[in-house]
């Protein structure tokens, strides 16, 4: 199987089309396709060839989309890391990768010592251009690591088929145009955000590119650049209305990292915002499943894409398709059981209802069970986000002698208001196993990279009983 750079057959075939939009740069593909072959010269004279990694730490840039068409001109496979990461946590993952380049963005450069300064590179000479003609679509375009949520980060192998099948998965749902614009405020560090501009320049369409997310501006370029498209999570979805965003072209936002509560949709809709639940992981290059724009309700994650298949065996959900990755980066048995039989065994639970949509129940190790009785956090978030006085929860599970664990909730209640009554409230709509043993009210939750909630550090600090949120209160069965 063979495929040719997305991006040169851009060039070729309408290079005058708006490309890129990045750090007061707007470049069509013809300017693009010359941004990845000075880069690819680059990388060939730094000793990069077939079926090697670069490993990169930066946040959104012109440089980093180049990087990624660059590697995969030459065959080899670039490994972007998370740029909130620390020097210790940082330097393991780049051991593992053992990639022949390390490049840094200057002002990360502390991160990684030795590695080599992303700004300097880029001023150097472009020297002879890289390939660009069909090259072997099973070979390893990516390497990312996972978020870690149970044991240590693995580096998840993303094939050149599985990104290019992911993008014709999401134009199989939403369609596509080059007139089309996608806002990307993910980070390119994130599956997520890799996929979108992966996406563009498959399709022809332009890619906005924010350095961070970031409220205002994200809210004035939905309402006055044009866009079509974007994606984001709940939270930078509640801070992106809070901003007071007015979009006119807006077709999509996709809507991921967890739970959209009701509430939450709802403002949305009011406010023009044409949200569609997701289900992805980076294991599939990104979505799996995505609600068809026609029918979007926001109860669900919609139904499997096109060329991808969902089942649920023994309450977890399996997904099988062109988009799987090819295994983790030198961990033989965790690959084989991830994939056994074909099928990526996710480790989230979820069903299917009669119309084929997918609800997940709970992410990974998300799952609390409570006196052998299975409590799903987002079932629980979903009661609790939807009181008047709660503006995001966080639900995970806690050791207990009696029961093996019990829920517990840490809640961000709205600006002056109160949490009395709220356990009431959750008791009236859930089974006593599922009502949390313990409420602790924070001023903010832990946030991962991609503004996710970070319940490993909410499921750390509840445990130790050392509650290290600023201005946090614990409350009991008194609520």
């Amino acid at each position: 199987m063979v495929s040719s750079c997305p991006v040169h057959a851009r060039a070729r075939a309408t290079p005058g089309a708006p490309a890129l939009t990045a750090g007061g740069r707007q470049l069509c593909f013809a300017d693009l396709d010359a941004e990845v072959a000075a880069w690819g010269g680059r990388l060939h004279r730094l000793g990069v060839s077939s079926g090697d990694r670069v490993a990169l730490l930066s946040w959104n840039r012109t440089a980093a989309v180049a990087l990624l068409f660059a590697v995969r001109r030459l065959g080899a496979a670039l490994a972007p890391l998370n740029a909130r990461l620390t020097r210790s946590e940082l330097v393991p993952l780049v051991d593992r990768l053992a990639p022949r380049v390390v490049l840094v963005e200057e002002a990360l450069g502390d991160r990684l010592p030795g590695a080599r300064v992303l700004e300097a590179v880029e001023r150097e000479a472009a020297g002879p251009r890289g390939e660009t003609g069909p090259l072997d679509a099973t070979r390893d375009w990516v390497v990312l690591f996972t978020s870690g949520t149970s044991g240590p980060p693995k580096a998840a192998r993303l094939p050149v088929r599985g990104l290019l099948a992911s993008a014709a998965a999401s134009r199989g749902n939403l369609g596509a145009s080059e007139a089309d614009r996608w806002l990307c405020t993910l980070p390119l560090f994130h599956v997520g955000g890799l996929a979108m501009a992966v996406r563009c320049a498959v399709d022809g369409s332009a890619l906005v590119l924010h350095p961070r997310f970031d409220a205002a501006a994200a809210a004035r370029e939905l309402s006055e650049g044009g866009i079509t498209h974007t994606s984001l999570v709940p939270r930078t979805l509640a801070q992106t209305l809070e901003a007071g965003v007015r979009p006119s072209t807006l077709r999509a936002v996709l809507i991921g990292g967890g739970p959209l509560p009701g509430e939450l949709a709802r403002r949305a809709r009011q406010a023009r915002i044409p949200v569609l639940h997701t289900y992805g992981l980076t294991e599939a290059c990104s979505q799996v499943a995505t609600e068809r724009p026609a029918e979007a309700d926001g109860t669900t994650a919609g139904p499997p894409l096109p060329s991808l298949e969902v089942r649920i065996v023994a309450g977890e959900i399996q997904v099988r398709g062109p988009t799987l990755m090819a295994g983790y980066l030198g961990d033989p048995a965790a690959s084989e059981a991830a994939l056994a039989g074909g099928w990526l065994h996710t480790g989230d639970a979820g069903r299917l209802d009669g119309r084929g949509r997918l609800h997940v129940l709970a992410r990974r190790s998300d799952l609390i069970v409570s006196g052998g009785e299975n409590v799903y956090p987002a079932e629980v978030e979903t009661v609790l986000a939807s009181h008047p006085a709660v503006a995001e929860a966080a639900v995970v599970g806690r050791a207990d002698p009696a029961w093996g664990e019990v829920p517990v909730a840490a809640v961000v209640l709205r600006p002056g208001a109160t949490a009395e009554g709220l356990l009431g409230w959750v008791r009236e709509r859930l089974a006593g196993f599922k009502v949390p043993a313990e409420l602790v009210l924070v001023q903010a939750l832990p946030r991962t990279a991609l503004d996710k909630v970070d319940r490993a550090a909410v499921k750390r600090t509840l445990a130790s009983g050392r509650h290290g949120w600023t201005g946090h209160g614990v409350a009991k069965g008194v609520l």
